[in-house]
């Protein structure tokens, strides 16, 4: 009864025929979208951006300040006024004229030119009305969160693929233990068997030695699998931001063959895929680059509205107060020719990403080809390990019989076991090459996004 129970379970891995959607991995990759670490610094990245627009976006708003100047001062020029030189000789006929001294001769005036304490408390609004700088820069901001934000969407998809690889990576690890198990039990068995037979005088005492001698094989192989489940664990906890020995649920699938064709799945791509998006916003952001390299020949136009008191002391009546209102053009006429420079430096730059952009489809288009006959490649040795398992399944089982019964030697035996194990690995390793391509291939098409889940 155990013999049978560990051929079924043998057979159990090679003969999985379940629903290919996969609900715990689906949960899984959107505990990841909410947790995983490298994701949520490049939402802190795209969050900067955002501020960073809201930033250029007030620039827009006039700019409302108030400043207040109390100066004490002593010393400097000393400024004349010959108001005597001035009105002397008129006042000397006038007095001659009407035979009186009714106009003094007065004296030159001497005062500082600046006063010993004086205060200046204002308001200050400037309006911008026109400036390119301002525009262009709005523009620029906003591009570059497009670009972060493109960013996060690409990181996230490439998050989707290593969490499902890691997640198959995992369940590889485990039916290869659950294999490692099933053949420590078959060799224990066999060595029990051995035993018996060298007992009963039907095999030599070599026979034991060998079965020993294949269940020290078979342990270490089992504490091999056992680190690779440990670590695939890990690695896979760690992509979720959970604690590195979780638990994880596994749900055995059915390999199906890609149903996409080729054609298909390369115009797919090249819709889809994040890369051309963002060469496609450093373009339009370079646009805007060159626009602010040529705004600097235009100028830029103000409203600016001052309001105040001015006096000697402080004082705040309506005879100290003032108002001040004006139109200011600022225009640049001559930078040694910088923002010719820099135009050109545009130019070439918006050049270079268009060789980029034509680049980068060539290689997403050959990723596509690449994934998809890997993906063939990998069903197919998913068939050829599936035959291979049930042929080598039956092939033990009929040696195994024959050597309880001391008709076949154990060297046979210890051969249709090696290829048994050897085929189920097979299979093991195969299925999760298919599911390792798959996820290598959806990603290529930019099929399977963070809007999916």
């Amino acid at each position: 009864m155990r013999f049978k129970f560990i051929l079924a379970a043998l057979l159990s891995l090679s003969c999985m025929t379940l629903p290919a959607q996969n609900p715990h991995l689906e949960a899984y990759i959107r505990e990841g979208l909410e947790s995983n670490q490298g994701l949520k610094q490049k939402q802190l990245d795209y969050a900067g951006n955002l501020s960073a627009l809201k930033e250029a976006k007030g620039m827009f708003l006039p700019d409302l300040s108030v400043n207040a100047r109390y100066t004490v001062a002593k010393g400097g020029r000393i400024i004349e006024f010959p108001v005597g030189d001035l009105l002397n000789p008129v006042y000397s006929t006038l007095n001659m004229l009407t035979a009186s001294e009714f106009f003094p001769q007065i004296e030159n005036e001497e005062f500082p030119f600046y006063r010993p304490t004086e205060h200046e408390t204002k308001v200050s609004l400037v309006q911008p009305i026109f400036n390119s700088d301002i525009v262009q820069n709005y523009r620029i901001k906003k591009q570059y969160a497009e670009i972060a934000r493109i960013d996060v969407e690409r990181y996230k998809r490439e998050l989707i693929k290593e969490i499902t690889q890691a997640y198959y990576g995992y369940q590889k690890a485990h039916n290869l233990l659950l294999l490692a198990d099933t053949s420590l039990s078959l060799v224990k068995e066999n060595l029990r068997v051995s035993q018996r037979l060298f007992e009963n005088d039907k095999v030599t005492v070599d026979a034991v030695y060998r079965s020993e001698s294949e269940l020290s094989k078979v342990e270490v192989q089992r504490a091999q699998a056992n680190n690779m489940l440990e670590v695939s664990r890990a690695y896979f906890n760690f992509l979720l931001n959970r604690s590195l020995d979780a638990y994880i649920e596994l749900m055995a699938e059915s390999p199906v063959p890609p149903g996409v064709s080729l054609e298909e799945a390369s115009m797919l791509a090249l819709q889809n895929r994040d890369e051309l998006q963002q060469i496609e916003a450093y373009k339009q952001l370079n646009q805007y680059v060159t626009s602010l390299h040529r705004g600097k020949n235009i100028p830029g136009i103000y409203g600016v509205v001052d309001y105040g008191f001015q006096g000697e002391q402080y004082s705040f009546t309506d005879e100290d107060d003032f108002l001040l209102a004006s139109l200011v053009m600022k225009w640049s006429l001559f930078q040694g020719s910088t923002n010719h420079h820099k135009v050109q430096q545009s130019r070439i730059e918006g050049e270079k990403l268009e060789e980029i952009y034509l680049e980068t489809q060539q290689r997403i288009s050959l990723e596509v080809i690449n994934h998809f006959y890997g993906l063939q490649a990998a069903y197919e040795s998913v068939e050829s390990a599936g035959k291979q398992t049930r042929s080598a399944m039956r092939a033990y089982e009929l040696i195994s019989r024959k050597y309880s019964e001391g008709q076949s030697s154990l060297l046979e035996l210890i051969d249709a076991r090696t290829s048994l194990t050897g085929a189920a690995a097979n299979t093991i390793v195969a299925r999760s090459e298919y599911y390792s391509r798959l996820a290598d291939f959806e990603c290529a098409m930019g099929a399977k996004g963070p809007e999916n889940y």
